[in-house]
């Protein structure tokens, strides 16, 4: 029985947006976990048939591109604005905060590069056995990741970014997929 993959059709916000933008690619990164959870079953009961290279293609294509930006506009835009928005003790707890995202950046960068070659495998047409506990330390870093993220970053950004700051948070946003 053929068996689906969700999110392919989130809406896509614009880079005039750029907190919004940031947001929906989290709903995108929650997505490809998603597809990448169920793909041990699947390529166990199926093999790597279509459905199973199609998902596998989709994951490496949003992990190798859009994830990787989605971290350089943190680290190198929204982090630095919302560092120049305030002052004294507030700067410090910022750091402390965004040294620890960076740090979950750099470890889930890691965890992908070990998974990457078998799905790599996979989409060549090779039934790989995917290990489910490297996908799940995957998943779950994510996770608590993007829950971190959604409940402190992406407010305070909200609250504290004036028009000008989003402007050229998003200006940059834009450059570094469409230099």
């Amino acid at each position: 029985m053929a068996q689906s993959f969700p999110g392919f059709n989130a809406p896509a916000a614009g880079f005039d947006e750029p907190v919004d933008m940031l947001s929906a690619c989290h709903d995108k990164l929650r997505s490809r976990c998603e597809t990448l959870s169920r793909l041990p079953g699947h390529v166990a009961r199926h093999g790597a048939d279509e459905q199973a290279r199609s998902a596998a293609q989709s994951i490496l294509r949003y992990f190798d591109g859009p994830a990787l930006y989605h971290h350089a506009d943190e680290e190198k835009d929204l982090f630095p604005a919302l560092l120049e928005s305030v002052a004294g003790s507030d700067a410090s707890c910022l750091r402390g905060l965004f040294d620890k995202l960076s740090n979950e950046h750099r470890l889930l960068e890691n965890q992908w590069q070990r998974l990457r070659p078998l799905l790599q495998q996979l989409c060549d047409g090779k039934a790989v056995e995917l290990p489910d506990s490297d996908i799940q330390a995957f998943i779950q870093g994510y996770a608590g990741h993007l829950q971190c993220e959604d409940q402190e970053l992406l407010p305070m950004a909200r609250r504290m970014l004036d028009s000008a700051a989003l402007q050229q948070i998003g200006q940059a946003m834009n450059l570094r997929r469409n230099p």
